[in-house]
């Protein structure tokens, strides 16, 4: 929802819920060590900043920047234009001279070219349409899923996001899925318009209005691998208006990667009021100054994406 919100009680994040970890146990509460990366942060815009984390209890790595929008920086959605319709984020940030990229939404694999998942806005077009019903089991969910989306006046917003006939909406909250109990119809009288020059769709929703609030369930995650221990991409928006983009390894001996539960607590630790899970697993990209930051799949290897978060210098 829109930055200008009640501050909330930012300071529940600060204890981490315990997580199931291997099939057995609790974890412990997450506790990221937080250094600047100096190598980057010398060159960068003194609006945006690189930290690496890690706790060597859990184990787990890190990295996360925070941006100020419009001291000098602009934030932006970009869709892939090779043929295939996939790009790496080193790709894109050769072609856009991005200082920082990030993967965005989910794709489709195995299409040609892919497609991708959800709602995709680049520049005031709607490349892709919102997401408006899965099945499940054979019963079809209608539904609003989380987003991250630029406004007019270069702020991010997070929100459950609908679109129909070339028109973007909030929604306070999302329709109340449950497993088995599906909302049958999408009603989008009402609802405001989200005025979003750039946006892009993923989920579920982690933070909102200071709060952990993960809506797995009413985005109809349920059922699906996103839930379970991944490699994470999140972005989320501080009281402050500033742009935090986090980055999580998973699946290695040095890093296990995240709950969602998890996730929500790392925002809510690096001041976010709302908060939204993007594309994860080997998706999950850091690219800084034409530098792969982490190990998407244990090694300098990158998937390629379909879309991605952009931090351009103005």
């Amino acid at each position: 929802m829109m930055v200008l919100r009640c501050f909330g009680a930012i300071l529940a994040g600060l204890l981490a819920a315990a997580c199931a970890a291997g099939g057995g146990g609790s974890a412990a509460p997450i506790a990221l060590s937080w250094e600047p990366m100096d190598e980057f942060n010398a060159g960068l815009p003194a609006a945006v900043q690189v930290y690496s984390g890690v706790d060597a209890a859990a184990p787990l790595r890190a990295w996360y920047v925070r941006v100020q929008p419009g001291e000098g920086v602009a934030l932006s959605i970009a869709a892939a234009v090779d043929t295939d319709g996939v790009e790496t984020g080193s790709e894109i940030a050769a072609r856009t001279a991005a200082r920082v990229v990030l993967n965005g939404g989910y794709f489709r694999m195995g299409e040609d070219p892919m497609r991708h998942v959800g709602l995709l806005v680049v520049d005031g077009e709607i490349v892709e349409p919102a997401v408006d019903s899965v099945l499940r089991e054979g019963e079809r969910y209608y539904l609003a899923r989380g987003a991250l989306g630029f406004l007019e006046d270069g702020s991010p917003d997070v929100t459950w996001a609908s679109s129909r006939d070339g028109v973007l909406y909030a929604w306070d909250d999302p329709p109340p899925n449950t497993p088995d109990e599906p909302v049958t119809e999408l009603d989008l009288e009402g609802l405001a318009v989200w005025p979003a020059r750039h946006a892009v769709a993923a989920g579920p929703v982690l933070v909102m209005e200071g709060e952990a609030h993960v809506t797995t369930d009413a985005e109809v995650f349920f059922g699906t691998k996103i839930p379970d221990l991944n490699p994470r991409t999140a972005a989320g928006v501080t009281f402050d208006g500033d742009l935090v983009v986090v980055v999580v390894d998973g699946r290695q001996r040095d890093s296990r990667g995240v709950s969602l539960t998890e996730l929500a607590d790392i925002m809510l630790q690096l001041g976010s009021i709302e908060a939204v899970n993007l594309d994860g697993g080997g998706s999950s990209t850091l690219v800084v100054d034409g530098v792969l930051v982490n190990r998407p799949l244990g090694a300098e290897i990158e998937r390629q994406v379909l879309s991605a978060l952009l931090i351009l210098e103005e």
